[in-house]
């Protein structure tokens, strides 16, 4: 720790003579303090500590201000603060933040210096009426510091804070939906921007993921998942005994039955298909007599049981190579792959065939070989798949070759 030289300034006598009091008393027995004391006595302690945290804020600012950590050879005075005082160096740079913030929030400093606040109530004030529009009249946002230092007296940080978030509404409630609009918008584009969803195969039979959401979607989405676990719902589909508050469980049932209840003719066309599941299982699987798991055309594997249930509901395609209702080979008819084609390069090939793709079937594009340009016929055993970029190399290195 630095020495302390000898006290001449008044805040240095005063904390000098605050230290030996403090240490006077560390060894004093409260064990004789009645109720009412006591009670008076850890009031008056908290206002002292809050007293005591405008006193260090405003010292912090000071030291900054006159570098006593580049004077001491530190690359600041937080971080000379948090050396010498052996605290983390977010907290030091904390505490000289705080000192800068009081400085330019007056009301707010002096009440904090009088012990009528507390150091969190002055975090929200200051930063709810850091929020506030920077075109106001400069008279408002004093009513506004005013407004939430007066309300203190009443409510904790969180109720400040709910306090802070509507405040402009009590200083200028004219403007206060313009500017709630604007921030709404503002939150909102980039929420958009902040949308994200991450899945992860664990095996064992488990997809683990985690998503954000904007406010709408994710309103959207526990609604719906609500409903369809809300205990009427899953007492008239389970049966009576499930009357229960959902929880995470039948929260991620609901969104299982959420995701198998989406109909397949809402789903967009990805690649010339339905962004369907396509099940590969044998006929006597089906049907009970052999047990052989079912194959995803994405790759992963499920039990004969599961399939069997998605065939109750789903649209069973033959794919004994087409099946008699599906014509797969259609020379120079057509262009186009057709969608049975499209399933059935997507069951062969598992995705992209240039070497190293990883790109699924469902992001592809079904390719001539040889190119249709070039008299490539619209069938199975002259088609492949390839995602858009080797798509447009493959072509790039055909036309290359084609040149005298």
């Amino acid at each position: 720790m630095t020495a302390q030289a000898t006290p001449r300034h008044q805040v240095s006598v005063a904390t000098a003579r605050m230290r030996d009091i403090a240490a006077d008393l560390g060894s004093a027995s409260v064990w004789s303090m009645d109720p009412v004391e006591t009670a008076s006595t850890l009031v008056e302690l908290t206002r002292l500590e809050a007293q005591i945290t405008e006193l260090k804020a405003r010292v912090a600012m000071h030291a900054d201000e006159i570098e006593v950590g580049d004077t001491a050879g530190a690359t600041s005075t937080a971080n000379w603060l948090a050396h010498e005082t052996k605290q983390t160096r977010p907290a030091a740079h904390r505490v000289v933040r705080f000192g800068y913030q009081l400085d330019t929030h007056p009301q707010v400093r002096t009440a904090l210096a009088a012990g009528d606040l507390l150091a969190d109530q002055a975090g929200v004030i200051i930063d709810a009426v850091t929020k506030l529009p920077d075109d106001l009249d400069p008279d408002l946002i004093t009513h506004a510091e005013a407004h939430l230092v007066a309300e203190a007296a009443h409510h904790d940080a969180r109720g400040l804070k709910r306090l802070g978030d509507r405040l402009l509404d009590v200083i200028d409630p004219a403007a206060a939906d313009a500017h709630e609009a604007r921030l709404l918008e503002r939150e909102e584009q980039e929420a958009s921007q902040a949308c994200r969803l991450t899945m992860v195969d664990g095996g064992h039979g488990k997809v683990h993921g985690r998503f954000t959401l904007p406010t709408l979607q994710g309103a959207q989405l526990k609604k719906i998942l609500l409903a369809l676990a809300a205990p009427k719902h899953r007492a008239a589909t389970r049966g009576p005994g499930v009357e229960r508050r959902p929880g995470p469980e039948r929260m991620g049932r609901a969104f299982c039955e959420l995701i198998d209840r989406i109909p397949a003719t809402d789903l967009p066309q990805v690649g010339g298909t339905d962004a369907t599941i396509v099940v590969t299982i044998s006929y006597e699987s089906l049907i009970g007599d052999l047990e052989q798991a079912g194959v995803l055309d994405t790759g992963e594997r499920i039990s004969p049981g599961a399939a069997r249930r998605l065939a109750c509901t789903a649209r069973i395609l033959p794919a004994v190579l087409g099946g008699r209702s599906e014509v797969l080979d259609l020379g120079r008819a057509r262009r186009f792959h057709t969608k049975a084609q499209r399933i059935a390069l997507a069951l062969r090939d598992k995705g992209c065939t240039a070497p190293g793709c990883d790109w699924p079937p469902g992001l592809c594009h079904a390719h001539h070989d040889p190119p249709w340009t070039r008299g490539g016929r619209t069938d199975i055993d002259h088609a492949r798949l390839l995602c858009p970029r080797h798509h447009a190399l493959e072509h790039r290195e055909t036309q290359f070759h084609r040149r005298p």
